[in-house]
C-alpha cells in the first residue's frame, strides 16, 4: 500500500483466467456502480499514477498491471495484444461487480476497444487515450518519423517513470508487443461498440493523429474525439484532466 498525494492506493492481486494478476487499486468505498479500470500502455503502470489517484475521490479505481511488467517474470499473461485482451476479460468477469467505466492509453486503448466491442455487458462506458495503431503505422518502418515527432514533446520525467517497466521486459518483449498490436485493426471493432466513448490524443501525438481519432469516435454510436495538451503521454502530465475525461465518459454513461 501506499498513497499518491493524498489517495490512499492498495496493492492487490486477484485470480483470472488461472493467472494472478496485479494491480493498483483506490477508492474502495465508493459504490460499485462506479467502478474505473485503466489499462496502460506497453505494460507501464508509471505514467498513469496521477490518473488513478484522480480517478480515486469519485470512482472505485483500478490500474491493471498487465501483462505484468510491475514484477519480474513470471508475467500474468504474454506481451501479446490478444493475450492481454482476454487476460483483462477475465479479470473483468471475476472482480468488478459490474459493468465499469473502462479507459486504456495506447496499446491499453486497443485492449480496451477490444473488450468493448466483443463483451459489451462488461463496459459501461469506454475511454480511448492516445489509441494506437492507424494504418500507416502498421509497419516496423511507419513508426520512425512518428516517433521522432513524438518523444520530442514528452516531459524529461516520463523517461523514469516508464523505465523501470520496460527494463523489466526487455526489447524482445517489448517488440512482441509492439508487433501484435500493429496486426490488430481498430477501426473495424467500433462500430460494434455501443456504450458512450470518448476518443482523447495530444496536441503533439503523432501516433495518434487527429484523423485517427476523429475516424474512430466518428464510427461508434455515441463517440466522441478530443485534442488536449501534450503529446502520446499526455496523462504523464495532464492527469487531472485525464481523470476529468474518465469522469465524463461516466456522466455520458449516468454514472455520475
Amino acid at each position: 500500500m501506499t498513497d499518491l498525494g493524498r489517495v490512499h492506493v492498495d496493492e492487490r492481486w486477484d485470480g483470472a483466467g488461472g493467472s494472478r494478476v496485479r494491480s493498483l487499486e483506490t477508492g474502495r468505498e465508493n459504490p460499485d456502480r462506479r467502478t474505473v479500470v485503466v489499462v496502460p500502455g506497453l505494460g507501464a503502470l508509471g505514467y498513469l499514477f496521477d490518473t488513478l489517484a484522480g480517478c480515486g475521490p469519485w470512482a472505485r479505481s483500478f490500474l491493471l498491471d498487465v501483462p505484468g511488467f510491475g514484477r519480474r517474470p513470471p508475467w500474468s499473461c504474454p506481451p501479446e495484444l490478444p493475450a492481454v485482451t482476454e487476460l483483462v476479460t477475465r479479470w473483468l468477469e471475476s472482480v468488478p461487480a459490474g459493468p465499469v467505466v473502462l479507459a486504456g492509453h495506447s496499446t491499453g486503448a486497443q485492449v480496451a476497444l477490444r473488450i468493448a466491442a466483443e463483451r459489451p455487458e462488461l463496459v459501461r462506458a469506454l475511454v480511448l487515450l492516445g489509441p494506437t495503431f492507424p494504418p500507416s503505422l502498421r509497419t516496423g518502418s511507419g513508426l520512425l518519423l512518428p516517433y521522432v515527432r513524438t518523444t520530442g514533446h514528452e516531459p524529461a520525467g516520463l523517461l523514469k517513470a516508464t523505465m523501470p517497466y520496460y527494463r523489466r521486459a526487455g526489447l524482445k518483449a517489448l517488440a512482441r508487443f509492439v508487433r501484435t498490436a500493429q496486426e490488430d485493426e481498430p477501426e473495424k471493432l467500433v462500430p460494434a461498440v455501443a456504450c458512450p466513448m470518448v476518443v482523447a490524443r495530444g496536441v503533439h501525438d503523432a501516433f495518434s493523429p487527429q484523423p485517427w481519432a476523429d475516424r474512430l469516435a466518428a464510427a461508434a454510436a455515441d463517440g466522441r474525439s478530443v485534442t488536449v495538451p501534450g503529446s502520446h503521454a499526455f496523462p504523464y502530465q495532464h492527469g487531472g484532466l485525464t481523470a476529468a475525461l474518465i469522469s465524463g465518459a461516466a456522466k455520458r454513461a449516468g454514472i455520475l
